[in-house]
C-alpha cells in the first residue's frame, strides 16, 4: 500500500521595488528531489485559485511546490501602473527573479496555466541552465481569433455583479484592475500580433504541453506550436472533453501526466 505523504505549507511575502509579493510553499515530509516546481497563475488567477492542485502535485511528486501572486493579484500588493504589453516577457526578469532570490531557488521546474504558461516558457528560456523541465497547461502561443472571442464572451459575462463578485472574493479592491488588465491587453490592436515563438526557441529543457480539447481560449494550434518550437524534447497531450482549466476539471489526470513527466527527468 502506498501512503500519501504528509504535506505542510507556509506563507511568505517577498519585497520588491514595486511592492510585496505573496508566496505559498507546499512541502512533503520526505522530499524526493530538491528541485522545486514553480507555479505561474493565469490572467484572473492567484495562489488561492489553484485550489487543491498544488497540494496534490506535491504529494504525487514529493517535491516542493511554490506558487505566488503576481503584483496586482490576490494577496500581493496592488500595481500602481497599467499592465504593459511586455508583461509576459517582463515576468522572468522581475517578479520571478525576486522570488527565486528570496527563496534561494537555483534550479526549478516551471509550470504555468494559460498566460502563466507563457510566463513559464519565458522563464525556462531566460534561465535555460537552471530550468530542469517545463509544463504548460492551456497556454497560448499566439493571439488567435478563438482567444479574442473567448475573452469577449467572458467580458460580457463579468458585467453582472454576481460574476464580478467572484473576482472581488480573491482580489479585493484590485479586482477591476485585474479584469481590465486581462481584457484590455489581449483585445488591444497592439497585442494582436503577439507571439510566444521567440521565447519558445530559447527553451532547452524537456517540455510537457497539456491542452483541453474544448478550451474556450485556444484551439489545438496553440499546444502544437508550443511543442514544435521548443528546442528540447517536447510531448503534447490533448485532453478529451476538457476546457480551459484542466487541473481543476480533471485534476487526477493532469497530476498523473505531470508526475510521470517529472519522474522521467530523473532517468
Amino acid at each position: 500500500m502506498t501512503l500519501t505523504p504528509a504535506i505542510h505549507h507556509y506563507d511568505r511575502w517577498v519585497s520588491t521595488p514595486n511592492g510585496r509579493l505573496f508566496t505559498r510553499t507546499w512541502e512533503p515530509d520526505r522530499i524526493r528531489s530538491e528541485v522545486p516546481i514553480l507555479l505561474f497563475h493565469d490572467s484572473l488567477g492567484c495562489v488561492d485559485l489553484w485550489r487543491n492542485f498544488p497540494e496534490a502535485l506535491c504529494a504525487a511528486t514529493r517535491q516542493r511546490v511554490i506558487a505566488y501572486d503576481r503584483l496586482g493579484f490576490g494577496r500581493s500588493d496592488a500595481s500602481s501602473i497599467p499592465l504593459p504589453l511586455s508583461f509576459i516577457d517582463d515576468e522572468a526578469r522581475g517578479n520571478f527573479a525576486a522570488i527565486c532570490h528570496a527563496l534561494q531557488v537555483t534550479r526549478f521546474i516551471a509550470l504555468g496555466h494559460s498566460v502563466g504558461g507563457c510566463m513559464a516558457v519565458h522563464c525556462a528560456g531566460y534561465y535555460f541552465s537552471q530550468c530542469q523541465g517545463l509544463v504548460t497547461i492551456a497556454a497560448q502561443a499566439f493571439n488567435e481569433n478563438r482567444t479574442r472571442q473567448g475573452i469577449e464572451e467572458a467580458k460580457a459575462t463579468f458585467q453582472t455583479p454576481e460574476q464580478f463578485a467572484k473576482l472581488v472574493k480573491y482580489h479585493g479592491n484590485k479586482a477591476r484592475w485585474v479584469f481590465d488588465a486581462w481584457t484590455d491587453t489581449w483585445l488591444s490592436p497592439e497585442f494582436a500580433a503577439w507571439s510566444l515563438t521567440p521565447a519558445l526557441e530559447r527553451v532547452r529543457c524537456p517540455t510537457l504541453v497539456l491542452h483541453g480539447e474544448k478550451d474556450e481560449y485556444g484551439s489545438h494550434r496553440q499546444p502544437e506550436r508550443i511543442a514544435r518550437y521548443t528546442q528540447g524534447p517536447a510531448h503534447c497531450e490533448m485532453l478529451p472533453g476538457i476546457g480551459h482549466v484542466p487541473h481543476r476539471e480533471a485534476e487526477a489526470v493532469v497530476v498523473e501526466f505531470i508526475r510521470q513527466f517529472i519522474f522521467r527527468l530523473d532517468d
